[in-house]
């Protein structure tokens, strides 16, 4: 049995998929793109602010899921360019100072719309 997850706090699924999916007590959220769900853009700025933006939908979805961050058990970041790693870092910690989750982080080739960055999550009750 699965139940379907969904905020208008972070942007709609661009494909046929669900912002997240809860499944046997465990929340798997859907790669989040910087797009701010107020305007259907990608946040202003560079790096720090798309990764900010990315957690920030995320962090949404876990809230209407009635989970937070610290619920976060497992993550994977996908990056346009591992040059922006550091940068990446720097904004992932903000958001996860303590007990961080399991994370793979990769460079891909391209995301969709030309993201820079992408991030999911796996979370539990």
């Amino acid at each position: 049995m699965k139940k379907i997850i969904a905020t208008t706090n972070a942007p709609a699924a661009i494909g046929p998929y669900s912002q997240a999916i809860e499944s046997g007590g465990m929340v798997f959220v859907s790669g989040q793109l910087p797009i701010n769900p107020a305007t259907g853009n990608f946040e202003e700025g560079g790096i720090r602010e798309l990764t900010r933006r990315s957690l920030t939908n995320m962090q949404h979805i876990l809230e209407e899921a009635g989970l937070s961050m610290d619920n976060v058990v497992k993550t994977t970041v996908l990056l346009a360019d591992m040059n922006d790693f550091a940068e990446m870092n720097a904004v992932y910690a903000e958001f996860f100072p303590e007990a961080c989750p399991a994370r793979s982080a990769f460079a891909v080739k391209t995301l969709p719309k030309g993201a820079r960055v992408e991030i999911e999550c796996i979370a539990v009750r």
